[in-house]
């Protein structure tokens, strides 16, 4: 098992609508690539215009097919257009593949 761990820094007075992004479409069309989802946090103490999350593949082979899956779905794309109409959402991305450790409860 591998997680993906990503961390977006949305642009200001657009946390409200990643959320929602998320909230109404994301979320579904992850589980319909087979992506799982782990947790997602937003920034409680520090930079305060972040979204964290955390997907779980199997190996990086099912990692890329389910992103490029993901990135092709009309549905995606339709709902990334269209919130995205008065500007991008996200001004950028950290994005880091973890391995849990031997001693890890999570595996």
């Amino acid at each position: 098992m591998i997680y993906e761990y990503r961390v977006y820094r949305i642009v200001p007075g657009k946390m409200e609508a990643i959320n929602n992004r998320f909230r109404n479409v994301a979320v579904r069309l992850f589980e319909k690539h087979g992506m799982k989802v782990v947790g997602f946090w937003q920034t409680m103490v520090g930079e305060n215009n972040e979204l964290t999350y955390i997907l779980s593949f199997e190996d990086l082979n099912q990692m890329q097919r389910a992103w490029d899956s993901f990135r092709k779905d009309p549905e995606w794309i339709k709902t990334r257009k269209e919130t995205e109409a008065d500007g991008p959402l996200v001004a950028g991305i950290t994005n880091k593949i973890l391995v849990p450790t031997d001693y890890s409860p999570i595996k």
